[in-house]
């Protein structure tokens, strides 16, 4: 079994490329907000910032590349519908050519349209699929830009406006190779023990041959790579508790890919699902080998979500402890993950479990943990301290992570009884936890028995 304090735990790293930064603030810390207070809604425009199309051949055609456009605001509270992004792509002449979508309609010279695009959502999702080419003529290095602007109905005022100048891409002409991997279908339900094949193919949209490509491969610690390739390394997962528990692969492969080529691993790249798996994720990325630049990186990264039919079991014990009034006693509650999953935040990097801890009567913490803090809910006894601890953003089966609180006696009160909740989380969904006897857990200062 692994048992970490929770500050070792919170200082170590998260997997690059594929977890975000370590949030704590806010989690279920019971931090309450007026019912009046205004809401805020705003639209966004989300388009790439930069475009590379291939140089048109010699007979003065070059190839179509999709570029993908939409609208989403921020706040969900507000249905938003009948969006209307305008594309003004004058920037481009000489540079690139547009065909529009049925979805946009163009002005007379073709050169600025407003696009509809429906209901819009609070997740970026692509609703326009512009094409764009390099021009007949236009040289390697030539550059324009396609500006943007966009209004709904809907928000706390009826309309929505994306703020001026907040999106526009850069359009260049370019030649080299551009690898894509095949995207995956995330996957929900594996039993544990499956073996699931990767859907790994790579294409050359691009105008030049690709001389190799390397391959990065994270995967989350319910997973284990099973194919293991000579021209790959592999380190991890770590199991002593110390790092995020992620396994690392990076390789280098020779196969040559062509334009308009597809081209497959050497053989079909295997994941295992452990008996502690739960809400894993497979990312990987390529690059062409040598020294070329890839034109357009925007698939170059996959990430496939797989969803484990497993739960664990997050539990709280209590702690007894007793003194005169005046005295500093220490109270040390703790999480237990009793597995048989681990559950981890792997993309937003929030911490897997928040709990609350209500003092017993009569006291104060004069010290407390380094990841607690003081918090707040509507109904909260002034008198009674409250505190809000958080776990790292994994947790392993079998974590054990103590959280001693210095608790002064103000005043004997036999059997003065605090209580500590824990809340579990979850990027993914917060049912992994059916069993929620053992979610509770009582801090009990003199008892009388």
């Amino acid at each position: 079994m692994s048992s970490v304090s929770v500050g070792r735990a919170l200082r170590r790293g998260a997997c690059a490329g594929a977890v975000g930064a370590l949030i704590v603030a806010g989690l279920a810390s019971g931090v309450a907000f007026a019912d009046d207070e205004p809401q805020t809604d705003q639209l966004w425009i989300q388009a790439p910032y930069d475009q590379a199309v291939t140089v048109a051949a010699d007979d003065g055609t070059a190839q179509y590349r999709s570029l993908a456009l939409g609208l989403y605001h921020d706040n969900d509270d507000f249905t938003v519908t009948d969006g209307r992004l305008t594309v003004d792509v004058s920037g481009l002449a000489g540079v690139a050519d547009v065909s529009w979508p049925d979805n946009c309609t163009p002005n007379d010279a073709g050169t600025v349209a407003v696009c509809d695009t429906g209901d819009v959502p609070t997740r970026y999702s692509a609703q326009v699929q512009l094409k764009v080419r390099a021009a007949a003529g236009a040289a390697v290095g030539a550059q324009g830009a396609i500006e943007y602007s966009a209004e709904a109905t809907g928000g706390p005022d009826g309309t929505l406006v994306a703020p001026e100048y907040s999106a526009e891409t850069s359009v260049t002409v370019a030649s080299g190779p551009d690898l894509g991997v095949s995207a995956p279908q995330d996957t929900t339900g594996v039993a544990t023990g499956t073996r699931l094949t990767v859907p790994f193919s790579v294409t050359n949209t691009g105008n030049e041959t690709a001389h190799g490509f390397s391959v990065k491969m994270w995967a989350t610690y319910g997973l284990d790579v099973v194919t293991r390739y000579p021209q790959c390394t592999y380190t991890g997962p770590d199991d002593s508790g110390e790092y995020t528990p992620m396994t690392y692969v990076t390789c280098s492969f020779d196969t040559d890919v062509a334009p308009g080529a597809t081209v497959e691993l050497p053989a079909p790249l295997r994941l295992a699902v452990t008996r502690h798996a739960l809400y894993e994720r497979f990312d990987y990325e390529i690059q062409p080998g040598g020294d070329a630049t890839d034109l357009d990186t925007s698939d170059n990264g996959r990430s496939w979500h797989i969803t484990a039919d497993n739960t664990a079991d997050f539990a709280v014990h209590g702690a007894k402890v007793s003194g005169a009034a005046g005295d500093t006693v220490t109270a040390a509650f703790r999480f237990v993950n009793h597995g048989p999953a681990w559950v981890g935040n792997v993309a937003s990097g929030d911490p897997v479990a928040v709990m609350d801890f209500y003092l017993p009567e009569g006291t104060t913490a004069t010290s407390v943990p380094e990841t607690c803090h003081t918090a707040w809910t509507s109904g909260d006894d002034p008198a009674i301290g409250h505190y809000a601890c958080t776990l790292p953003m994994w947790a392993k089966p079998h974590l054990k992570v103590s959280y001693p609180f210095q608790l002064r006696i103000d005043r004997v009160v036999p059997d003065a009884t605090g209580h500590v909740v824990v809340h579990p989380h979850s990027d993914t969904s917060a049912t992994f936890d059916p069993n929620t006897e053992n979610n509770t857990a009582k801090v009990i200062v003199n008892p009388s028995a």
